[in-house]
């Protein structure tokens, strides 16, 4: 980070036992041990609140396309038939191609009054495994 070479930390330390005696470096040590502590702590918090800005600049960025995407598609996209046309049936895509099996009786719908209840085809299972 610095760029602080072995013989440059050899300097420093020999300049502080000059300076500071070795009686009282312990003390000194501990003093700079919190200073570059709270030095520290300051800068994990600051680079935290950053992070924290980054970050909600990044989500309202992508909330806003997210927006324009959806109005895009839901202007290019034509609206669902409404319910109250046909409440009872829903139009599904292929329906019509669907045809009930060969042999197999059709149950009537919901909606149907008046009409006797037909029996569906039983399906042709093979035995439960032993």
């Amino acid at each position: 980070m610095f760029d602080i070479g072995a013989s440059e930390v050899l300097m420093v330390a020999i300049v502080a036992i000059v300076v500071i005696g070795p009686k009282d470096m312990p003390a000194a040590l501990r003093t700079a041990g919190r200073w570059i502590g709270k030095m520290r702590r300051m800068s994990n918090h600051f680079r935290s609140g950053i992070d924290a800005m980054v970050r909600e600049a990044e989500l309202e960025e992508m909330e806003r396309k997210w927006r324009e995407q959806n109005e895009a598609i839901m202007k290019a996209s034509p609206q669902l038939p409404s319910m109250e046309a046909s409440p009872d049936r829903i139009a599904h895509p292929g329906a019509e191609d669907m045809q009930a099996p060969s042999g197999a009786a059709v149950a009537p719908e919901a909606g149907d009054e008046g009409e006797a209840p037909v029996r569906q085809a039983e399906l042709q299972l093979p035995p439960p495994p032993p």
